[in-house]
């Protein structure tokens, strides 16, 4: 995304100073193309599985061996094999019941097989009568792996008799074939190797992250025996990822914990740890697993899962958790007489927790197909309530170590609201500085916690922001026009530029080596620019000032960019938003009535939106969308643009590229990447 907008920059100040301009050319119905079958998840890997990055490529890994656990978790299968080839290619094998190869009965020319691994949205997950739960949930994961991948074999073995089927790209390669009797055996093998065309010639998996993500595997499911093979070839030197091993762990998540916390220092003797099931109000069963220990001064993690899928971006289970921890120490508190439970938050009760969370439960609902984030409502209140109560009596039956707990809570909490008071004075001190009564719209809370402040372009889109905002938390700080690119800026114009000494006053903080984020007044800082290209220009200049300046309020995750609406589309009382043309013809076709006009408004700035959309659509924290800007360690290339040759692969490398001096630089990445841009609003 960075790199869209530095290449949209780059393209704004190439195009004015060329003289570019736009050349008309028709536009006829056979332009308009229909992908069919499975191209449209090569065209697009991304929308399916976030990307082809290295990421991205072993998440093809992760739906295979998937559908292996479910077959555990629902109790068909007890032993798995996960093989990583001299080739490159994985294998995953199980000895559950094996895919289904009879005729379709809808696509009675083809087998169930083939129709699983070749049709988007087909599967035996969807209606919980093949598995209670499962981790697969839209009938894609095979398909796409499939698509993505160079070849694929697949055998099965069930009925007393085995049969294989090969894949090319995504397509069959013959028919079924029949591999004999298999009286002894049941079970399915897929193996695969990614499609170089889509990932880039030299990349492979990463043996020592296929274990890991098998080990993971194994913990998380206890009944299981997972047994792992690495072609020597494949272990690089200095890599310890075993050749062969055999996974199995009865103990679960409490042996995945005790494993990975064995050389830090406790702050009690005891691991909090458990499983319990319920049944909810509609008659659907779930049960979790946790285990928990608190470190003595390292600072805590929280891995949660849902039907054995990692969900690093929580969701409502690790809410769930957060609430029955605090709800219950708060409990404990209160009985021991201690007066200081009022100010301890969820925050402090985990900040040196070790945490591993499981959760199964059937048709979870997660915020997007890679499955990060889980946000089913019911699981917050039901996890929330079973693990209240096996806390009260953990904590209970040892009332010295609950008392050891609840002072390291109550002491972090305490210096907490210290450092927040030193804030507070900093935070006001600096309010009283400030003079900017026509442009800084300052929010009325005096603590930086939860404030943000929308960093805006102009007095139009401003004012819209000042009338759409929460006054006690959000302030509007509007700018004029394009701040100085600071890439290709001399340190005293740097120092001289009124627009950016305004910023800084009004972030509280200092430039270069004297930046500290405890001096920020705004807990969030966003960049709340128009959807065209002259607003990605400058949100492109604002992150370089930020990123030279100040990273620290890169890296600790506290810079974000806004995502307004391009599109309204209104029919008779509904109204829905569009972020761009794709997002507007999936509304278009989905949510709107056929053969009904749909009237469509494209919004040329946020000055044109009035304040109940601008509040609706970007500003309001349960509506908007906000996309935090990171740092990675290398930068990938966008879309299809895997060539990428012309881009320097550290990001101050290619901030200097692109927003400095030289102008070669953006010249040659325009050459070498425009043929890839194909959603541009020039």
């Amino acid at each position: 995304f960075v790199i869209r907008l530095a290449l949209l920059a780059a393209m704004v100040a190439g195009g004015a100073a060329a003289g570019v301009r736009g050349k008309a050319e028709s536009y006829t119905a056979d332009q308009i193309e229909v992908l069919e079958g499975l191209e449209a998840v090569r065209r697009h890997p991304g929308m399916y599985i976030g990307g082809t990055d290295d990421r991205a490529l072993h998440h093809l890994f992760a739906e295979i061996l998937d559908n292996s656990i479910d077959e555990a978790v629902a109790g068909y299968a007890t032993k798995i094999a996960v093989v990583a080839h001299e080739d490159g290619s994985v294998e995953v094998v199980d000895n559950g019941r094996g895919i289904p190869y009879d005729p379709h009965p809808k696509f009675k020319k083809k087998s169930a097989l083939e129709v699983i691994f070749t049709t988007l949205h087909a599967g035996g997950k969807f209606s919980g009568k093949a598995y209670e739960t499962s981790g697969g949930l839209h009938g894609v994961g095979s398909s796409v792996v499939n698509a993505l991948a160079a070849w694929m074999t697949v055998e099965v073995a069930r009925d007393k008799r085995a049969k294989a089927m090969t894949f090319v790209e995504g397509a069959p390669k013959g028919k079924l074939q029949d591999k004999g009797a298999a009286p002894n055996r049941r079970g399915t093998s897929v193996r695969f190797l990614p499609d170089p065309k889509i990932f880039g010639a030299n990349t492979r998996f990463t043996p020592g992250r296929l274990f890991r993500m098998t080990r993971a595997k194994a913990f998380l499911e206890k009944g299981v025996e997972i047994r792992w093979s690495c072609a020597p070839e494949l272990i690089k030197e200095g890599d310890d990822t075993p050749q062969q091993a055999t996974l199995s762990f009865p103990g679960g998540l409490k042996d995945y914990l005790a494993d990975q916390t064995k050389d830090m220092p406790m702050l009690l003797d005891n691991m909090f740890h458990g499983e319990s099931a319920w049944v909810d109000d509609s008659g659907k069963k779930g049960r979790m697993e946790w285990a928990i220990v608190w470190t003595d001064g390292v600072d805590g993690e929280l891995q949660s899962f849902c039907n054995t899928i990692p969900t690093p971006e929580g969701g409502t289970h690790e809410t769930g958790l957060r609430t029955g921890l605090t709800r219950a120490l708060r409990g404990f508190g209160d009985m021991v007489g201690n007066k200081r439970m009022k100010d301890i938050t969820a925050d402090d009760v985990v900040a040196n927790a070790h945490i591993l969370l499981s959760v199964f439960i059937p048709n979870p609902a997660f915020s997007n197909q890679t499955k990060e984030k889980l946000v089913t409502p019911t699981t917050n209140r039901q996890v929330d309530s079973e693990l209240k109560d096996r806390f009260d009596n953990w904590l209970g039956s040892d009332a010295t170590q609950a008392k050891k707990l609840l002072e390291a809570v109550v002491e972090r909490a305490e210096e907490r609201l210290r450092r927040r008071k030193e804030k507070d004075l900093k935070r006001q001190s600096a309010t009283r500085r400030l003079r900017l009564p026509g442009k800084l719209a300052d929010c009325s809370k005096n603590s930086a916690e939860d404030t943000e402040l929308f960093i805006v372009e102009g007095d139009s889109a401003g004012g819209s922001a000042k009338q759409a905002r929460r006054r006690d938390n959000q302030a509007i700080l509007p700018l004029r026009g394009k701040i100085l690119n600071v890439a290709s800026a001399s340190a005293d114009k740097l120092r001289a530029n009124q627009e950016l000494n305004d910023l800084l006053l009004a972030l509280g903080v200092q430039r270069g080596k004297d930046f500290s984020p405890d001096d920020l007044r705004y807990e969030r800082i966003i960049i709340m620019t128009d959807a065209d290209v002259d607003g990605a220009h400058i949100a492109s200049l604002l992150m370089t000032f930020f990123y030279r300046e100040m990273p620290g309020l890169i890296e600790t995750g506290r810079l974000y960019l806004a995502a307004p609406p391009l599109y309204r589309l209104a029919q008779g009382g509904k109204t829905l938003y569009a972020r761009d043309d794709a997002h507007k013809d999936q509304l278009l076709a989905s949510a709107f009535r056929a053969n009904a006009k749909v009237d469509i408004s494209r919004f040329k700035g946020l000055g044109e939106m009035s304040a109940s959309q601008l509040k609706e659509t970007t500003m309001d924290p349960d509506t908007r969308t906000l996309l935090r800007v990171n740092l990675p360690d290398t930068v990938r290339p966008v879309g299809e643009a895997r060539d990428f040759r012309a881009v320097p692969k550290q990001p101050e490398a290619l901030v200097d590229a692109l927003m400095g001096k030289k102008a070669d630089s953006r010249f040659n990445f325009i050459q070498a990447n425009a043929a890839y841009a194909d959603d541009l609003d020039v």
